[in-house]
């Protein structure tokens, strides 16, 4: 079976940095940035780009929809 290779965008502007996001990653690819937004809050972002699945868990439990998911399969290499 293929991997799948993801990546998510995060729309900082609205992010209210909840953390929830955080917590439902299961490969641990989202943090909080140590900058804040416009709002003043400490909002989402891709720590870990290369491990991302595409799974959209982060963009089901979002809150305020602020994270859109983006998913293709992995080229394999030989």
């Amino acid at each position: 079976m293929a991997k799948a290779k993801g990546a998510i965008v995060v729309d900082t502007a609205a992010c209210k940095g909840c953390g929830v996001c955080v917590t439902a990653c299961p490969t641990k690819v989202i943090e909080l940035a140590a900058e804040v937004n416009g709002k003043g809050y400490h909002y989402a972002y891709m720590a870990n780009p290369e491990s991302c699945i595409g799974c959209s868990n982060c963009g089901i439990v979002c809150p305020d929809t602020c994270i859109t998911v983006y998913r293709a399969k992995a080229v394999a290499t030989a």
